[in-house]
């Protein structure tokens, strides 16, 4: 292990994200002295790579149970949760054992979710394995599984002890998971560091391909974004609310599309639809709105959604976790780098905003 970025996150308890190569190492020092028992949570995919983790656990004297759960969205389910719990019962795990989350951002989800209900909470390591779960999901400690009525209704605020972001752990991830997970990176780039974009702007190709300087430099940049934030405002109290731009009407269309689309593609929209409401709203600039499409489209993600579906959209947001005592509540830009909260929209000026990306 060489050339390690550390970004820390302020907190009780605060922690670091580590971002470099070959970090698996790393485990089991940010696992506590007397922590003997850990559960890795992993996706089939991952199965090799979880067993490499046991073995290496097992050289430092700790010993690791695999709990292989499904893929993507389909983790994120009280069944699931409950079947770690059965394997953290049967297996007598205590306050002082451990959770470890290998994979991406639904695994993370999860697995940071049966980490917080587990006994009231137990430690917790988290190692995303896509760009997604890199700069979002692992770190900030938000934790959640999804309901028949929307995405992440249930779920707990649980910090990890760390987040291990090993690049070499991308290799092989597909180009469409790649370009997917650089949602995140960019809406990073539209509330808090123009400098992601200029760099997106300046070599797309470069910019998405894990082995260049750039890809890492906009990983490490994202991360340092989300972890300025959630410093400051674990909770979602007030400051964290800016990272859900764009996601109000993404985490609608997931739930149209029953969680088969990955989510950067529907946070593409939604930040497309974000930008669009600020223009009415905050007057953002047309250049700004056209720069969301320009940098989105290069990155090959959507920017439109039927016409006919916004009824449902709009059903869909209104149940969503971020309203509060039924208003619907937006984060807007006044400008680039400078969000803001939209509150209690009128329907008919979401509407307008949602014409301007409807197709059909």
């Amino acid at each position: 292990m060489s050339d390690v970025t550390r970004i820390p996150v302020a907190g009780q308890p605060g922690y670091d994200v580590l971002v470099g190569r070959d970090l698996l190492g790393e485990v089991a020092g940010a696992l506590d002295a007397r922590t003997a028992k850990v559960l890795i949570v992993h996706a089939p995919p991952l199965a090799a790579r979880a067993e490499a983790l046991r073995e290496r656990l097992a050289e430092a004297g700790t010993t690791a149970y695999l709990a292989e759960v499904p893929d993507a969205e389909a983790a994120k389910r009280v069944e699931v949760a409950a079947f770690c719990w059965q394997v953290m019962g049967q297996t007598d795990f205590t306050r002082t054992d451990a959770v470890i989350g290998l994979g991406g951002g639904a695994t993370t989800d999860l697995a940071g979710f049966v980490a917080a209900t587990w006994l009231r909470g137990v430690a917790l390591v988290q190692i995303p394995t896509t760009v997604l779960g890199m700069v979002d999901a692992a770190v900030g400690g938000k934790t959640g599984i999804n309901t028949a009525e929307g995405k992440n209704l249930v779920g707990a605020f649980h910090a990890p002890r760390a987040v291990l972001c090993d690049l070499d752990l991308l290799d092989g991830l597909g180009r469409n998971e790649l370009l997917a997970g650089f949602a995140e990176v960019v809406k990073c780039g539209f509330i808090a560091d123009p400098v992601i974009l200029d760099l997106l702007e300046a070599d797309v190709d470069a910019a998405t391909d894990p082995g260049s300087a750039a890809f890492r430099e906009l990983v490490e940049r994202a991360i340092a974004v989300k972890a300025r934030v959630v410093g400051e405002d674990f909770t979602e109290q007030g400051l964290r609310e800016i990272l859900n731009y764009g996601h109000t009407l993404g985490h609608a269309i997931e739930h149209a599309e029953r969680y088969q689309w990955r989510h950067g593609a529907a946070v593409a929209i939604g930040m497309v639809f974000a930008a669009e409401l600020s223009r009415l709203t905050r007057s953002l600039s047309d250049e700004a709105v056209e720069r969301h499409r320009r940098i989105l489209t290069s990155l090959t993600l959507p920017t439109s959604y039927p016409t006919a579906r916004w009824p449902t959209l709009l059903a869909t947001m209104q149940r969503d976790k971020k309203s509060r005592a039924g208003m619907l509540r937006f984060i807007v830009l006044d400008a680039i780098g400078r969000p803001t909260v939209l509150e209690g929209p009128d329907e008919s000026l979401l509407f307008a905003a949602y014409q301007e990306l409807a197709e059909g």
